[in-house]
């Protein structure tokens, strides 16, 4: 990883927003998607595929986020496909968000984190997505572990899958995930405390950050959850092809709006294999998420 690395995970990612927009394009090589490029449904072709998106798009978007799982069910072969191509990432200057949704307790916890955020680590990438439903303090290793490397976590806040809301809504006006949002805005703003105090001045976003489903609706409002405060990047995914625009997410996340990056896979990816299809898809994206 370049020195780069070193500065705070929400100070880059605010800057790669500022600066290309919001939009992180996720890297998903289904085997659909690989049939639909032409490709064999094996490693050699996951690396073409995550490659030619990259390059595609590094200029475009604020990050990529590869899904760990569609990497992992190629076995070693997959996931050496998965080193070279965070490692792609870090020499084109673009964050990498791996979608991992880790989440365990003590050494285990600890050794996703060694393996995803450590520098040195062939798998380091720039954030790892983690599951708090062992606990939000079952991540304190990555937690930490991310802090001291100037990396970041998207800790699963609120999704839309119809499932999550059996557990992340019990308790009302004290919800699950509302516990995990005030988590994680508690550990930004002690990030930023640590930050002024050493004279480093405030950093406009924290480095934990929460994942929010694009297609939440009116959850955020009937949950009473207030995101706009907390210094708090937001990762939502269902841009696109899971029926979220960029209206919608306006309207979603309000005044916290300038804190999202918005996620948009299968809507892009099936414009490849073309470089340049795939650009002018990314570039549409971008101009309904700016309004």
């Amino acid at each position: 990883m370049p020195d780069t690395v070193r500065r705070s995970f929400g100070a880059r990612l605010q800057l790669a927003m500022d600066t290309r927009g919001q939009l992180c394009v996720g890297i998903d090589p289904h085997p659909a998607l690989l049939a639909a490029w032409g490709l064999n449904d094996d490693a050699a072709a996951l690396e073409r595929f995550s490659l030619t998106v990259l390059e595609a798009v590094g200029e475009q978007a604020a990050a990529v986020k590869p899904q760990v799982a569609l990497f992992e069910r190629h076995g070693s072969a997959g996931l050496a496909a998965l080193e070279r191509v965070l490692a792609a990432c870090s020499e084109a200057g673009v964050l990498s968000i791996a979608d991992a949704k880790r989440g365990d307790i003590g050494s285990t916890m600890a050794a996703y984190a060694d393996a995803w955020l450590r520098d040195g680590s062939a798998l380091a990438a720039d954030a790892l997505t983690v599951s708090p439903y062992l606990g939000f303090e079952s991540l304190r290793p990555a937690l930490d572990l991310a802090q001291a490397s100037g990396r970041g976590v998207f800790v699963l806040g609120l999704t839309s899958n119809p499932e999550g809301a059996s557990v992340q809504h019990v308790g009302g006006d004290h919800s699950v995930a509302a516990r995990i949002v005030d988590a994680a805005a508690a550990e930004n703003s002690r990030e930023l405390g640590r930050a002024a105090a050493a004279g480093s001045g405030s950093l406009p976003l924290g480095s934990t950050g929460l994942v929010i489903g694009a297609t939440v609706g009116t959850a955020l409002t009937e949950l009473g959850i207030h995101l706009a405060a907390a210094h708090t990047p937001i990762l939502a995914p269902g841009l696109g092809a899971q029926g979220a625009t960029g209206a919608d997410l306006r309207t979603t996340f309000g005044a916290a709006y300038p804190n999202v990056l918005a996620t948009s896979s299968r809507d892009i990816l099936k414009a490849g294999p073309s470089r340049d299809a795939l650009r002018d898809a990314a570039g549409q994206t971008l101009a309904g998420l700016a309004g």
